[in-house]
């Protein structure tokens, strides 16, 4: 069956935050005298903060992320932009009344100021936060939440991501699933979860829709 509802992540798929979130890291690590190396700290990309600070130190971990999150809002327009061809392939999706959604483990102001920032947020019917839910990627409950407010069937569904927890969310949901090959981990990380497809530029979705 054809795709009808693509359901997107926002950081390191349609916008540029890799090196505001590595600089965010840093910047917590520092403060709290925490060594990790770059690679290390691509490593904390992706899951949702409390995981990743929970982790590593618990007594400490909620003064961790709020450090992280005051320098990320405070440096996010200094960072971030979209992906090439992000806004040229949303606007040839919308003219394809293909219904479009965000699902992200980010919390909703900064989602909005993403969004807002790239001028991304007049492509998208709903937008699903960490706000928005109980239990984040990779449980099925976000990618299922935006179907049920886009009316959308699992079926011509497609949930694509730069991280694994996109593409198990996706297959737990029971929808399609697309990795992006400029995933900060790389297309390789990315290949080991089995994507229903690889996109190596935003513009192949074209060709997975065949439009």
């Amino acid at each position: 069956m054809s795709i009808r509802t693509i359901l997107f992540d926002l950081d390191g798929t349609l916008i540029d935050t890799n090196e505001l979130i590595i600089a965010s890291f840093t910047h917590t690590f520092n403060h709290y005298q925490l060594n990790y190396t770059r690679d290390e700290i691509i490593g904390f990309n992706g899951p949702p903060l409390t995981d990743t600070f929970h982790q590593i130190d618990p007594a400490r971990a909620e003064m961790m992320i709020k450090t992280y999150r005051k320098h990320n809002l405070a440096e996010h327009d200094n960072y971030v932009t979209a992906f090439p061809h992000v806004i040229e392939t949303m606007e040839v999706l919308r003219s394809k009344q293909i219904r479009l959604g965000v699902v992200t483990t980010k919390m909703n102001a900064a989602v909005t100021m993403g969004l807002t920032l790239t001028g991304l947020d007049a492509y998208f019917d709903t937008v699903i936060t960490l706000d928005d839910v109980t239990h984040p990627k990779p449980h099925p409950e976000p990618v299922i939440k935006a179907m049920e407010e886009l009316n959308a069937d699992a079926s011509t569904t497609l949930m694509v991501g730069d991280n694994y927890h996109d593409i198990e969310s996706g297959k737990n949901a029971g929808v399609q699933t697309a990795g992006v090959a400029w995933s900060l981990k790389g297309k390789e990380h990315l290949l080991a979860y089995d994507p229903t497809y690889m996109l190596d530029d935003i513009r192949d979705l074209l060709d997975v829709l065949e439009v």
